[in-house]
């Protein structure tokens, strides 16, 4: 799957699916085929992390 080249774009797509479709951010990635740990590090880079608790990255 491409992702979203800019960061915050990217934070608004991960959010809105994982709020949408997905329980967390494992299955996620396992279904849509990405890599956590880029995708983690790339929203960690502009001050976000995942809260497993609220599902989404703030």
């Amino acid at each position: 799957m491409n992702l979203p080249q800019d960061d915050f774009l990217l934070l608004s797509y991960i959010n809105t699916q994982l709020r949408d479709n997905f329980e967390d951010i494992d299955e996620l990635c396992s279904a849509l085929d990405i890599n956590k740990k880029t995708v983690s590090e790339r929203l960690e880079n502009i001050g976000y992390n995942y809260n497993k608790e609220l599902n989404a990255f703030r």
